[in-house]
């Protein structure tokens, strides 16, 4: 199986038997308050999810991951690149880095730590030209982490319904980012 490790979290690839901790995670309405407040109802909801981003990584070579924390062994949510094929905010076919966490993970870099990661992963191991980001325009801690991780404020859009802002970072912003001096 692959992997990513980071300082304190292993990103790995979503395995059918994540289909409760997943569920628990997307139930919670808390994690779906800038999503459109539509927590997922059912642990088959759950399976059906899981087998889609499987399917992703057939069809796309990637998709979002399985989140686990190294000290605990916790599932702690999900993160990863997202090729999107249909458009979005005037785009198609772009790569978009996400993370979705449960709650008791909040506010403790999670999320930046997995955005970093996996801008290194796109950057270096998929050899991409550039990674978007999307969150709530209220939702300003993901928009934070985001920023913290190097991606750059574009503009406002709507999706579904609900004010979003774009963020992207370019390989040479990334490279200048990183640069080992």
């Amino acid at each position: 199986m692959k992997i990513i490790e980071t300082e304190r979290l292993i990103l790995r690839e979503f395995l059918p038997s994540d289909d409760i901790d997943f569920f628990r995670m997307d139930a919670d309405s808390r994690v779906h308050r800038y999503l459109g407040n539509t927590p997922t109802t059912s642990i088959e909801q759950s399976r059906e999810i899981i087998a889609n981003i499987r399917q992703q990584y057939v069809t796309n070579g990637i998709g979002r991951w399985a989140t686990i924390e190294k000290s605990s062994g916790q599932f702690i949510g999900w993160s990863g690149l997202k090729f999107i094929t249909e458009e979005e905010n005037n785009h198609v076919h772009y790569y978009d880095v996400g993370y979705r966490l449960v709650p008791a993970y909040w506010g403790k870099g999670y999320a930046t730590e997995t955005c970093k990661a996996w801008l290194e992963h796109g950057f270096t191991t998929m050899d991409l030209k550039e990674i978007i980001g999307c969150a709530h325009e209220e939702n300003i801690a993901s928009r934070r982490a985001l920023e913290k991780s190097g991606l750059t404020f574009v503009e406002k859009f709507i999706w579904k319904d609900i004010t979003c802002d774009w963020l992207k970072i370019t390989r040479e912003k990334w490279e200048v980012l990183n640069r080992k001096v």
